[in-house]
Parts: C-alpha cells; sequence; structure tokens
C-alpha cells in the first residue's frame, strides 16, 4: 500500500474542537474581549443567569491575568458538544499551594482574593494549571438541561 493508493481507508478527526476565540489581552481589551466572550456563549447556548455567571467568571479570570500575570493574557473560548470551555493563561508567578488549597470563601471585608472562588462557583467545572512559569485556568459551562442533571 502506498499513499497514492485511493482504497486506503481515512479516518478524519478535527484537529480542534470548534474554537470560537483565541486571543491575547492586555488591560485595555478587557471589555472587549468580555464582550466577545458574552456574544460566542450566547451563540453557542447559554442565556439568562448561565450566561451572566459564566461571563462573570470569565471577567473575573481575565481581571486576575492582568493583575497578577504581567499585565496580559491569553484567552481561548471553545465549544465542544454540550459543553462551552474558557481557558485564560498567564506568565505570572504562579499561585501559591496554600492560596490554590484555599477553597472556602474570602472574608466579606477582603479586598482580593475573590477571583478564583467566584468562578469556581459560577461554572460547571474548574481547572488551574500553575508554576513559577505562570497559571492558566479553565472553566467550563454545560449548555443542556440533560447534561447538567447526568453531572
Amino acid at each position: 500500500m502506498t499513499n497514492a493508493d485511493p482504497h486506503a481507508p481515512r479516518t478524519v478527526v478535527p484537529i480542534e474542537p470548534s474554537l470560537l476565540i483565541a486571543e491575547a489581552f492586555e488591560q485595555a481589551q478587557v471589555t472587549e474581549i468580555r464582550h466577545s466572550v458574552t456574544s460566542c456563549a450566547h451563540a453557542s447556548g447559554l442565556d439568562g443567569q448561565r450566561l451572566d455567571d459564566f461571563v462573570l467568571a470569565v471577567n473575573e479570570l481575565i481581571t486576575n491575568a492582568v493583575r497578577h500575570g504581567g499585565g496580559r493574557g491569553w484567552l481561548r473560548l471553545w465549544r465542544e458538544p454540550g459543553a462551552l470551555f474558557c481557558e485564560v493563561a498567564d506568565h505570572g508567578q504562579g499561585i501559591t499551594p496554600q492560596r490554590l488549597g484555599d477553597r472556602s470563601r474570602p472574608a466579606p471585608d477582603t479586598a482580593g482574593g475573590w477571583g478564583l472562588w467566584l468562578a469556581r462557583e459560577l461554572t460547571d467545572d474548574m481547572e488551574i494549571a500553575t508554576s513559577a512559569a505562570g497559571t492558566t485556568v479553565r472553566i467550563a459551562a454545560i449548555l443542556s438541561a440533560t447534561d447538567r442533571t447526568q453531572r
């Protein structure tokens, strides 16, 4: 069999899921990115409070990237069957193990420290990868009521 054999079976596997946004950002682009995420998330099937919650979670993550990650970050938003994902990465110093392990609600009078807690509370899933080279946070929102009840 050669590469020219017309009878060779082919398997097509998508390289990327349905990528909606892939963009670097700085503080000046935070509002624009948030509006883009809102439009794409709504077009993907989120609406009402679930849309608002997802966008607020993304806003917290991009704000954290700007504040703690050297003033800029990278955002990817994509859809897979039944779910919408957003990943925000930065090149900051990483999150300390103590901070990463603390999943308790911040005290009401605390000025900072709400971003990761809110993102975790407002989405269906959250994963964090962090090191001295930066942090990547991935959040997910289930798109259908059937999938939400099967979690």
